[in-house]
């Protein structure tokens, strides 16, 4: 049974941040010295990202910073490590289930269905926890069935959205009347580092807030209906490439470790995954007419071209969402498949993104 798309929906936060205001922000937070901050605005022009939207707006990170640290002695306030992770998740708490609400509601009214036609959710996240949590939200928030069945796909990283597109196929395999409705949200901003460790702010370049959703049923591997289809799945786990990307817990937030030979080894390793894989769905590399990658930054979205061999331009939407809206973690790839969807992109179409283990996640669409 494929997976047939029949309504996206994407939103963000009303906090939009340019390269002066991610500036700004970044030396309130880091207090850089005059060396520090010579470097920093490079960090962030080089990201590849012109704006960026953050569920935290200037009084939400004021609010942060300035009364915690001014409380603590001159030699204390260089190395505070910012807000605990339960008042990181109070903002997740607060904020996450109005994107969600927001994008799926749209999801379901491009599809065309009542919300009491959805039979199963598939909630994406790997930004925040609680419970009840945002797909309780969501069934008070759309008047979904209050028996619709839950999953929570969670602490996937960037691939995250490909993950839930995974189980959604299966449900819809398994009961073939299924309408899945599939919500990816994503506060990557509550986890800036506020510490100067150049490892964690290469992500506080990076990453943005966003959610996502689509509007999912099974379709006949022999229908005809229009739309993009999601055919297959893979997966790879990458071996001695464990410590190449974390995404870990810790007292003062969630802390993401991102190593540079990250795109060395995907450049080594995804052309003779991608030719594996794809020949077991009876296809070549040159087969494919489209191309969506997470963008994890621009450096991986170069290593994703070399690796495949890409003309020029193959990656341009991927470029263009990190541009417009930052990595957003998992809701990013819906984004580009709603834009590439809108200007007709060419099917064969394979979608890749990376996360921590080093692991490869790919979806085939027809």
């Amino acid at each position: 049974m494929d997976l047939l798309v029949e309504g996206i929906g994407t939103t963000v936060p009303k906090h939009c941040y340019d390269v002066a205001r991610s500036i700004a922000t970044a030396r309130l937070v880091l207090m850089p010295d005059a060396g520090q901050d010579t470097w920093l605005p490079g960090l962030f022009e080089k990201s590849g990202i012109t704006r960026r939207y953050n569920t935290l707006g200037d009084d939400d990170i004021h609010s942060l910073v300035t009364g915690p640290r001014a409380a603590l002695p001159d030699d204390q306030r260089k190395t505070w490590a910012g807000p605990s992770v339960a008042t990181r998740m109070g903002y997740y708490q607060r904020d996450a289930p109005t994107l969600a609400v927001t994008c799926c509601r749209e999801a379901l009214a491009e599809a065309g269905w009542e919300p009491a036609q959805v039979t199963h959710l598939v909630m994406v996240s790997c930004t925040g926890f609680a419970a009840p949590g945002v797909d309780l939200a969501l069934i008070d928030g759309l008047g979904l069935d209050r028996g619709v069945e839950r999953t929570l796909v969670g602490f996937m990283g960037c691939h995250g959205a490909l993950n839930g597109l995974r189980v959604a196929r299966g449900l819809v395999s398994a009961e073939s009347a299924a309408r899945v409705l599939v919500c990816a949200v994503e506060l990557c901003s509550l986890h800036c580092s506020f510490t100067w460790n150049p490892g964690r702010l290469v992500a506080n370049a990076l990453f943005a807030d966003g959610a996502a959703a689509l509007a999912c049923r099974g379709l006949d591997r022999q229908g005809k209906e229009a739309g993009w289809r999601l055919v297959a799945s893979g997966s790879q786990v990458l071996p001695g490439t464990g410590g190449s990307m974390g995404w870990v817990i810790g007292d003062h937030g969630f802390e993401m470790s991102l190593s540079k030979e990250v795109p060395r080894k995907i450049e080594e390793n995804l052309g003779p995954w991608v030719d594996g894989w794809l020949a077991r769905q009876g296809l070549k590399r040159t087969d494919i007419r489209s191309w969506a990658v997470h963008p994890g930054g621009p450096r991986i979205l170069d290593a994703t071209e070399n690796a495949l061999g890409m003309e020029r331009g193959a990656l341009a939407d991927s470029r263009e969402v990190l541009r417009d809206y930052g990595n957003m973690s998992s809701p990013t790839l819906v984004f580009i498949a709603r834009r590439m969807m809108a200007r007709g992109a060419g099917l064969p179409c394979v979608m890749l993104g990376f996360g921590p283990g080093l692991a490869i996640e790919a979806a085939l669409w027809m």
